[in-house]
C-alpha cells in the first residue's frame, strides 16, 4: 500500500517533509465488520499541520496523516450492512471506541477516554494507525460515514472534520437556529463552513475578523448578514452585547476578554480552534452576565452522519482548492501561512500513482 509519509528533523527544529513509503502487504484484513474502500479524497487539516510539528505532544512518527477522507467501498465484511461494494464512504477523525462508556452509549465515541484517532494512534490489535494521503483504507462499519449519492465527493471530504467541528455545537448548545445572532471568528477552513451550516440553520451570522479585506468575501460569497473587524474598537464598541454566542475558530493565541464583551447576558464563547498555546481568560468577564465560555470537539458518528446528510440537503460545501499529491509539502508550507481559500484537498485516486517510483 503506498503512503505519503512523514519525518520530523532534530527535536527542536520546526521541519517536516513527505516521502513516498511502501508499506509490506496492505491495510489489515478486512474482518467480518470491516468496510475497506479505495481512497479518492482527502482534506488537509490544520491539525495535520499541528500533529506533524508534534504541537500538542502526542504525535507518533512515521506518521500518515489525513482524517478528511472519502472515496469508493471495494469490499466489504461478513456482518457489515451500512454499505455495499461501490457506495461512497467517508472516514473523519476517529476509528475506534471502548463502546463501554457513558459517552459512547449516548453515541459520542468522539468524547470516549479511549478514542482511538485516525492517525498517529494506537488500534485495539495495537498496531499505529494511519490517515487519508494513501490509497486505501479499511476502518469498522461504525466509523464509515455514507457520502449521499450526488455530493461532489472533493468539497465534501473536509465536512468530516471542519464540518462536524462547528455544526455540533451549533445544535448542541442551540444555537444554530432561527432567532438567534451568533458570531463567527475566524474566516478559514473551520469558519466558512460554519457560516454556511449557521445560516442553513435559521441563525442571523456575523464574521468577526482581524482582516478587513475578507468582508466581501464573508457577506457576497458566504452569505453572512454583518462583518465585525476585531481591531475596530468603534465596531466592536457599536456591538458589545449582540450576540448570543460566538463560535471561536482561530487556532493561533489571541485575546477573550473582547468576545465576552460582545456576548448578551447567558451568551457562549465556544472553541473549537486549539491554540498552541494557553490563552487568557478574565473570569470576571464571564462572571458579570452569566456567560459561559466552553470547548466543543468534532461529534460523534451519528451526528456526523446527520450533519453529512444535511449539508447535501442544503448544498454545504466546502470551498476547496484540489492538490496532487506531490504539492502536499507547498500546501502545508501555505496553510501555515494562512495561504488557502478555504481547505487544501488532495485528489488521491488520479495523482499518488503518478508519484510513485
Amino acid at each position: 500500500m503506498w503512503l505519503s509519509s512523514i519525518l520530523r528533523g532534530k527535536a527542536h527544529e520546526e521541519v517536516f517533509f513527505f516521502y513516498l513509503l511502501y508499506l509490506t502487504g496492505e491495510c489489515r484484513a478486512t474482518g467480518e465488520e470491516d468496510v475497506r474502500f479505495k481512497v479518492l479524497y482527502c482534506g488537509i487539516c490544520h491539525s495535520d499541520l499541528h500533529n506533524i510539528k508534534n504541537d500538542w505532544g502526542f504525535s507518533i512518527y512515521p506518521m500518515v496523516p489525513g482524517h478528511e477522507i472519502v472515496g469508493e467501498v471495494t469490499e466489504v465484511g461478513s456482518k457489515v450492512k451500512k454499505v455495499k461494494v461501490g457506495d461512497k464512504v467517508g472516514v473523519g477523525c476517529m476509528v475506534g471506541a471502548c463502546h463501554n462508556c457513558e459517552s459512547c452509549a449516548n453515541d459520542l465515541e468522539n468524547y470516549c477516554p479511549k478514542m482511538i484517532l485516525t492517525y498517529s494512534g494506537i488500534y485495539y490489535d495495537g498496531t499505529m494507525t494511519y490517515g487519508g494521503y494513501s490509497d486505501s483504507m479499511v476502518a469498522n462499519e461504525h466509523y464509515v460515514v455514507r457520502i449521499p449519492d450526488g455530493m461532489p465527493l472533493d468539497s465534501a471530504a473536509p465536512l468530516l472534520c471542519a464540518g462536524i467541528t462547528v455544526y455540533s455545537p451549533l445544535k448542541y448548545f442551540g444555537l444554530g437556529e432561527p432567532g438567534k445572532h451568533i458570531g463567527i471568528v475566524g474566516l478559514g477552513g473551520l469558519g466558512h463552513v460554519a457560516v454556511k451550516f449557521a445560516k442553513a440553520l435559521g441563525s442571523k451570522v456575523t464574521v468577526i475578523s482581524t482582516s478587513p479585506s475578507k468582508k466581501a468575501e464573508a457577506l457576497e460569497h458566504l452569505g453572512a448578514d454583518s462583518f465585525l473587524v476585531s481591531g475596530n474598537q468603534d465596531e466592536m464598541q457599536a456591538t458589545m452585547g449582540t450576540f448570543d454566542g460566538i463560535i471561536d475558530t482561530v487556532s493561533a493565541v489571541h485575546p477573550i476578554m473582547p468576545l465576552l464583551g460582545l456576548l448578551k447576558s447567558h451568551g457562549k464563547l465556544i472553541m473549537v480552534g486549539a491554540p498552541n498555546e494557553p490563552l487568557e481568560l478574565p473570569v470576571f468577564s464571564l462572571i458579570v452576565g452569566r456567560k459561559t465560555m466552553a470547548g466543543s470537539g468534532i461529534g460523534g458518528m451519528k451526528e456526523t452522519q446527520e450533519m453529512i446528510d444535511f449539508a447535501a440537503e442544503h448544498n454545504i460545501k466546502a470551498d476547496i482548492e484540489v492538490i496532487s499529491m506531490d504539492y502536499v509539502n507547498k500546501a502545508m508550507e501555505r496553510l501555515g501561512k494562512g495561504d488557502v481559500r478555504y481547505r487544501f484537498v488532495i485528489d488521491i485516486g488520479n495523482t499518488l500513482a503518478a508519484t510513485k517510483p
